[in-house]
């Protein structure tokens, strides 16, 4: 299964986007809340239920000790985002402050979550925030970089709106240099669009010269309930973008097929010590994951 990672230029709905895929995915599901800025999960959707005990910042720390313990403290920190333990949710970090600690865990988390995938799995997406640029550069802090090389595809979440095309230009250049340099390959990078605005699907293709991989309807009572929590809206359950994220995994799970046959690679097998204790990581992330 595919390991997605979501990005935005600003502020188009990168975490609302990776929620609604990881809970309707046809399968089990996993999203990495690894914005450097903070996630938002913790406080919105699951209302506050998981402390700041639980999630992304606690794995420095047992990735300086080894690969064996970083797997353990990822499953410990799971948390469940459905009673039946299928949508599993690693929340993100409570402070951006903490972001530097984790310059060193990303290559090791990137391994982690490529087991879930390879060998477990699971649809993999990272919400990995609001790309920072730093002379035409992935920021070493502000960006979770590592992920993004490491990822099958790496979208750029997108609206059919004039403000959100031209902020888009400015980072298509330099992320799919940066894909191209230290990626897996340029045509690693596609878009998903949220349809608002004007602009449609072929039309911000062209625009940005990129592909739209999958598209999502501009839903903002769902989107704010997904990024806030709070009461459900009525008939969230068979909401459009529910429904529509659904064929929206389908389609990237495609993409990800295609890419891997045109470059007729196979992904790179796990380390010894992750894949050797996959059975215990998913055993511990059934136990003793939270609910949310």
């Amino acid at each position: 299964m595919p390991v997605t990672a979501l990005v935005s230029a600003k502020s188009s709905g990168v975490t609302a986007t990776a929620l609604a895929l990881t809970l309707a995915s046809k399968r089990s599901s996993l999203l990495a809340e690894c914005d450097p800025a903070g996630g938002t999960i913790r406080a919105g959707l699951l209302g506050g239920q998981v402390n700041a005990g639980f999630g992304l910042y606690h794995l420095a720390r047992a990735e300086r000790t080894g690969p064996e313990a970083l797997a353990n403290a990822f499953a410990a920190h799971l948390c469940h985002l459905d009673q039946a333990g299928h949508r599993k949710l690693l929340p993100g970090l409570t402070d951006p402050a903490q972001a530097a600690a984790l310059a060193r865990t990303w290559p090791a988390l990137a391994d982690v979550l490529h087991v879930m995938a390879q060998q477990a799995g699971h649809d993999v997406y990272i919400d990995a925030g609001r790309l920072a640029i730093e002379a035409g550069h992935l920021h070493p802090t502000l960006t979770p970089a590592p992920l993004l090389y490491r990822a099958d595809l790496v979208l750029l979440v997108v609206r059919g709106t004039e403000q959100s095309l031209t902020l888009a230009r400015h980072v298509v250049p330099s992320l799919r240099t940066a894909l191209h340099e230290q990626g897996s390959g340029a045509d690693a990078l596609g878009l998903l669009l949220i349809e608002e605005g004007d602009f449609r699907a072929h039309q911000v293709g062209e625009a940005l010269g990129a592909p739209v991989i999958a598209a999502l309807p501009y839903t903002p009572d769902v989107a704010q309930y997904l990024t806030a929590g709070g009461r459900p809206p009525r008939g969230y359950g068979r909401s459009p973008l529910l429904r529509h994220a659904r064929t929206a995994s389908e389609q990237i799970e495609a993409a990800a097929n295609r890419r891997q046959l045109q470059q007729q690679y196979a992904p790179a097998p796990a380390a010894p010590q992750l894949a050797g204790i996959l059975q215990r990581l998913n055993q511990q992330s059934e136990a003793g994951a939270k609910h949310g």
